[in-house]
């Protein structure tokens, strides 16, 4: 069969891909809801923003291998179905399917995420640049719009109702993704294909597999550090709880420029050096500026703006180096799955681990003080990842 064309092959990865924050950055404007409702404690109701990110960490090389047996694309389209289920089975107002439906929720928002790196350097590889901006840009910006429409949407109607509306985008993507699953395949190896086949060396088994998840779980660990904690380090500067949101958001959408100028200037002279010095200053010099006591919201909103240019960078230059720094998707895939697979458990615990040290400090400076030096840790590793970070055949 025929591949499908380009042009359609990145509409439908854009309206994946759009789905793969969307069901997770829904959630926080519904939990006094949902709390009140369900007469759910809130313990378990930080559960459901961590769910999704443990099971990234335990899925992401299962679904590595599940890819080598049904396809790429045939493994994004099952798992997705999974990740519309999950959608809708949260309707049911118990905290059982609240939570089964999250959980499928994660499995088919990890799919997406391990899988369409590798997808683009397979359908598109003359134009990753291309792809991976488009592929950045649909996720973030509709994971942050999300929040914004989940908060406005739940004043109106239920939370299954939000729910439903929300979903209907799922929905949508999956059937504009049926066309790509005429994909042509590899006819199984026969006993003597597969003896003559190349074996590429693991990279689990390689210093670069370990560099590159290093970075990608650095980069985890300090987008969702800040994106828990920011409100309330807002608030502890005095600012009102809509402007604690508003500058939440202001931190989400303004890294979105990023997924274009990081393609952009990766190739460019001194670019890395530019990206790194706008991460730098979006992750270490930023949050550090939080410990000053001021009380102006728009000095909050600038330094707001430039953490999220610096989380734009980061997770961008993450998903440039799955890519060029693999000469194949089958690698491509394989270090999505290992990098993903660590960094989102650093991702899942981080939060809890600094919200404890706040809890046991009463100050939100032992905790910025710490994220600043991993952010230190971070920008160190990109410099030795895009020197020596090349995985091998």
């Amino acid at each position: 069969m025929a591949q499908p064309k380009r042009s359609w092959f990145l509409l439908s990865m854009m309206l994946i891909a759009a789905n793969l924050r969307l069901p997770i950055t829904l959630m926080p404007p519904l939990l006094p809801s949902l709390e009140k409702t369900l007469h759910l404690p809130s313990s378990l109701a930080g559960l459901l923003t961590s769910i999704p990110l443990i099971t990234f960490a335990i899925f992401s090389p299962l679904i590595v291998k599940l890819a080598r047996r049904w396809g790429n694309e045939r493994t994004v389209f099952t798992l997705f179905l999974l990740l519309i289920a999950g959608s809708y089975l949260r309707i049911i107002p118990t905290i059982t399917t609240l939570f089964l439906g999250t959980f499928l929720v994660g499995i088919g928002a990890d799919s997406g995420n391990v899988l369409i790196p590798a997808l683009i350097k397979a359908h598109v590889p003359d134009q990753i640049q291309l792809g991976t901006s488009l592929y950045t840009l649909s996720m973030l910006l509709v994971g942050a719009l999300g929040t914004a429409a989940a908060g406005i949407l739940i004043s109106h109607v239920s939370f299954g109702g939000t729910q439903v509306i929300l979903g209907l985008l799922s929905i949508v993507a999956a059937i504009f993704w049926l066309p790509n699953l005429r994909a042509k395949r590899v006819p199984p190896l026969t006993a003597t294909q597969q003896a003559a086949k190349p074996h590429y060396q693991s990279v689990w088994r390689q210093r670069a597999g370990w560099l590159l998840t290093l970075f990608f779980g650095l980069q985890s660990l300090v987008y969702y550090v800040l994106l828990t904690w920011l409100p309330e380090i807002f608030l502890a500067h005095g600012v009102s709880t809509i402007a604690a949101s508003n500058l939440l958001t202001l931190f989400q959408l303004s890294g979105l420029p990023l997924a274009f100028l990081v393609p952009y200037l990766y190739t460019k002279r001194h670019g890395i050096l530019s990206l790194l010095i706008i991460m730098t200053l979006g992750y270490v010099v930023a949050p550090l500026t939080f410990l000053l006591p001021s009380h102006s919201v728009a000095f909050l909103a600038a330094m707001a703006l430039i953490s999220g240019l610096g989380s734009g960078v980061a997770f961008n230059l993450s998903i440039m180096f799955f890519t060029t720094k693999t000469t194949n998707p089958y690698q491509t895939a394989a270090i999505s799955g290992m990098a993903q697979s660590a960094g989102y458990l650093l991702a899942a615990v981080g939060p809890i681990l600094f919200g404890y040290l706040e809890e046991n400090t009463h100050s939100w400076t032992p905790v910025l003080t710490v994220l600043a030096g991993l952010a230190v840790a971070l920008t160190l590793t990109a410099i030795v990842v895009q020197q020596r970070g090349d995985i091998m055949d």
